[in-house]
């Protein structure tokens, strides 16, 4: 099997919804066994950034929020959008002072990922944030946020015990204690 060759076709398509953010599209399609059907694709406008902060005590901060999409209340990294013209390490920089106020120093790229791609093409880009100082946190009017200041294991037991469940949060969390754990991060 060749691992490059798309083994769908498709026939044709139907833009169903459109606004500033995604675009979702309806497609005729064969899929690889031969039948007929439909796929749809959440197609999004912009990156998803994160930004994991860690201090030179190993605390991280957490925000959270009431989400909309899961109805239901949120613990996570810093994150949001990134315009696809504007260099993603900005954007992540940008999230970081609006969402805790935080200004990191030093930035390294810790992952990219595809957040859901049976459905859609969102794509994340998260940072590790070092070298803190506070400023003042001002987030955007649709955000009404809490956020803590937690030793980095107690970020880490949150996702063990399924009290952190976003993607991005947990990508990051669990690869930040790989890199903890092997000496990358010290």
């Amino acid at each position: 099997m060749n691992e490059h060759h798309n083994p769908w076709q498709v026939k044709g398509e139907k833009k169903i919804y459109d606004n500033p953010w995604i675009a979702v599209t309806e497609y005729d399609v064969i899929n690889p066994s031969g039948g007929k059907g439909i796929y749809g694709k959440v197609h999004f406008k912009g990156l998803a950034i994160g930004a994991f902060p860690l201090d030179e005590q190993l605390n991280t901060w957490l925000v959270g929020q009431y989400r909309f999409t899961i109805n239901q209340y949120s613990w996570e990294i810093p994150e949001g959008g990134g315009a696809l013209d504007v260099e993603p390490v900005l954007s992540a920089q940008r999230e970081l002072l609006e969402e805790t106020g935080l200004v990191a120093k030093s930035w390294t790229k810790l992952m990219e990922m595809h957040l859901s791609n049976s459905v859609s093409d969102e794509h994340a880009i998260i940072y590790l944030a070092r070298e803190l100082s506070q400023e003042t946190a001002c987030p955007e009017e649709t955000e009404q946020l809490q956020v803590r200041k937690v030793p980095f294991e107690e970020a880490y037991r949150m996702v063990e015990q399924g009290q952190i469940t976003d993607s991005m949060s947990v990508a990051a969390i669990l690869k930040v204690k790989l890199m903890l754990a092997d000496g990358r991060i010290s």
